[in-house]
């Protein structure tokens, strides 16, 4: 059986020197306290294959990933007085929502690895990869339904599932978008964020705010931390961007190819279109006119990249966005939780897979 080893919580507390060195001891002793039972619950729910189905979908989950959503579910609950034992389920339906988004985008975008080994879809067929993706958002919602059981309020368990369920759509809409920026070729800053916003942000924006919901929030906290989650998404995606030039299909555990092969109009390649000279601006529409062999379309993208400044620039607005995240926590109770959810959205930009 798979268990949570220090790769996962090494990937979770990244050297960094925004992060002081006392700070991400103490993150570190603390996400193997909060991450350990999420773990463990996940993989005590996926114990026996009683039949096809389920052997896929634990295929799709097991061995986990940084689980960084459930982790914000819980933190975010336990930053406004709840109990982790009571929000536990909703946290496991988040890594099921999250896990069913990248079995689909896999499909969408034939990437053939995930997390270092043969993706869902391509080790099981596309039938197959799609039912249990599906299969897994239904999981989501009778996860969050066992929150009532856990003593959880009924209607904050209600309020919870609305959450969940508008987050799913905006995350459908955000996919529908990127189709149509690439399908256009549409160079704009404000259409890309607003993608993003809805393909990666809801997901972060809803953990949080189920989170804070189902740990008995305000008003003012659950609104405090949905914005927290916007920003954190937001910087999250944008440095999910730059590692297609910036890392390496080891570390992040699929292909650097995947944005350039889809022709994906990803941030630092509109910053260059808008900051490149008429060259830079040739090399980027001879790579997403398509025709070029990837890796070579790689990295003449990349040079444009390093000589127009795109990446630092592009690094500084997902900071700007971490920022803004950690902002949006002043209103929350001066915890220790919320010093942790501070740290995490540092971490989101700092992070190296």
């Amino acid at each position: 059986m798979e268990r949570l080893d220090d790769t996962v919580i090494s990937a979770l507390t990244v050297n960094s020197p925004h992060v002081p060195s006392s700070a991400k001891a103490a993150a570190a002793d603390h996400i193997t306290e909060l991450v350990r039972p999420i773990q463990d619950e996940l993989e005590d729910r996926w114990l026996e294959e009683t039949d096809r189905l389920d052997a896929i979908c634990r295929y799709a989950l097991l061995p986990a990933g940084k689980l960084f959503r459930p982790a914000l579910l819980v933190e975010s609950a336990l930053a406004v007085g709840g109990v982790l034992e009571q929000v536990l389920p909703a946290a496991i339906g988040t890594e099921y929502g999250h896990t069913a988004s990248l079995v689909h985008d896999d499909i969408i975008d034939g990437d053939s690895m995930r997390r270092g080994r043969p993706s869902t879809y391509h080790k099981f067929g596309t039938d197959n990869a799609i039912v249990a993706a599906d299969a897994l958002i239904f999981h989501l919602f009778r996860c969050l339904a066992e929150c009532r059981d856990k003593g959880v309020p009924a209607e904050r368990v209600v309020t919870a599932l609305e959450i969940a369920s508008a987050s799913g759509i905006a995350l459908c809409k955000g996919q529908s978008l990127e189709a149509e920026i690439t399908e256009n070729s549409i160079r704009d800053v404000a259409t890309y964020l607003r993608m993003i916003d809805g393909k990666t942000a809801a997901l972060f924006r809803s953990s949080c705010q189920c989170g804070s919901v189902l740990g008995g929030g305000s008003d003012e906290q659950v609104d405090a931390l949905g914005r927290y989650g916007t920003h954190l998404g937001l910087a999250f995606q944008i440095i999910d961007d730059l590692f297609a030039f910036t890392g390496d299909s080891e570390t992040i555990g699929k292909q650097t190819t995947s944005d350039i092969r889809n022709r994906r109009l990803t941030l630092p390649i509109l910053l260059a279109y808008q900051s490149g000279d008429a060259q830079d601006v040739r090399e980027l529409d001879m790579v997403f006119e398509g025709g070029l062999v990837p890796e070579k379309a790689l990295a003449m993208v990349s040079d444009v990249l390093v000589s127009t400044g795109a990446l630092t620039a592009a690094r500084k607005m997902a900071w700007e966005h971490a920022t803004s995240a950690q902002d949006a926590l002043t209103t929350l109770p001066a915890t220790a939780h919320r010093e942790r959810l501070h740290w995490f959205a540092a971490h989101a930009v700092e992070r190296v897979s």
